[in-house]
Parts: C-alpha cells; structure tokens; sequence
C-alpha cells in the first residue's frame, strides 16, 4: 500500500521524466530504449529488471560479472566499474546511471509487485549462484530501488558490509525505516551525480596531462 500510494502520487513527476529520458535515448543512440535483464527477487525467484539503456546496442557485458566477482573476493570498496568513463556508454548514459535516473522503469516492477521502493538491490543469478548461505538471506525481502546500503555509504563500502546491511534492515523493516529511506535517497543521488562529475573532470585533466608533448631545451638554446 506504501509502494503503490507514492508511486500514484508522484506520477506527475516520475511520468514526464521517463518520456523526457526516453526521447532522448531515442534521439542519440539507435536501438531499443528500455533494457531488461534476470534477477533474483524475494525468496529467490527469478524476475526481469526494467531500466533505461545506457549503453550501446550488444554492448559486451561480461567484464562486469568477472568485476562484480572480484568484488566479492577483495572486499574493498564496490566502486562502479564505469565510473571513471566507458566508452560503451551512450550519451549522457554516465549521468543517468549515475543519477539513478536509469533506473526508473523499475517503478513498473513495483507495480507489478516484483519490487518495493525499499529493499536489498537485487542481484543477478550469476552473483546469486555464488552468494553462501548465510548471505541469501539478503533475498528474504522484496528486492527495492532505493535501500539502506544505497544511502549509508554504497559504492564506497564493501561486498560483506553491503550483505550485512541489507539483512539488518530486512530485521528490522517497517513503514518508518521504510520513509527514513527514501527522503535519504535524493540528497546521496545529488551527491552521487557530483562526486560522478568530479572523477570525471579529473580523470580527464590526467589524460591531458599524460598526452601532452614533452619538450626539452639545451644550454645553447636558453643562451
């Protein structure tokens, strides 16, 4: 009831943006706007993710399932594989994803009932598959578009602190944590989109740098 009263009472906002994005998409880059793909949804079934498409047409994708392996395995911070760039990324792709803005179509899984607002990301089968026991616990709720990893910390925590955040708030979920939740959400998606520009602007100021010539003089020549 949560879920469903403030996705109608936000249509006149989410509505207009998804149109806006999907001209867009449409205008800049050729093929389909939406992207779907399988995840893991409560209880671990199986359902497919709605979001807009960021990156090109066959883009290939199976650098992230060996990343998101590695993540799994160093514990060090879940930092985007594309967050400094990626070629494969369509225009303004960075900003949607960063933004969370890609996302939006889930609002559909909500509907549908696939989804909460609130909830553990859900993963995807191959991440699923090598998920231990105790860390399947992360699929006893509904999966959400927002959840208390993505506001306390996501991308700079690591894989077992994302797990252990994600199964405390499934101890501890109700309407208020819920709510709590997601007034959070916009101001870390703001703070995402300028922390995302800002590695951006430095990762290109070294590219710069690394590409200039470099020049020397002799001792003739400063006479």
């Amino acid at each position: 009831m949560l879920d469903l009263g403030l996705v109608i009472l936000a249509a006149p906002v989410w509505l207009p943006l998804m149109l806006v994005i999907m001209a867009w998409i449409k205008a800049t880059s050729p093929g389909p706007v939406f992207f779907r793909q399988r995840r893991i949804g409560y209880g671990g079934a199986e359902f497919f993710i709605f979001k807009f498409r960021t990156m090109k047409v066959n883009a290939e994708t199976q650098c992230h399932e060996s990343y998101f392996e590695h993540l799994m395995k160093a514990k060090c911070p879940m930092v985007k594989l594309d967050a400094s760039g990626d070629p494969r990324l369509i225009s303004c792709g960075g900003l949607l994803r960063a933004s969370g803005l890609d996302e939006l179509p889930q609002i559909f899984n909500i509907i549908a009932g696939h989804m909460s607002l609130v909830g553990p990301r859900p993963c995807t089968p191959h991440e699923f598959s090598r998920y231990t026991v105790p860390q399947r616990k992360r699929v006893h709720a509904l999966p959400g578009m927002t959840g208390y990893w993505q506001v306390n910390g996501k991308n700079k925590t690591t894989f077992p602190k994302m797990i252990a955040m994600d199964i405390c708030y499934i101890r501890h979920i109700s309407p208020r944590l819920d709510l709590a939740i997601i007034f959070k959400t916009i101001p870390v998606l703001i703070a995402q989109v300028i922390e995302s520009r800002q590695r951006r602007r430095l990762s290109n100021r070294v590219a710069v740098s690394t590409q200039a010539p470099v020049t020397t003089t002799t001792n003739n020549q400063r006479l």
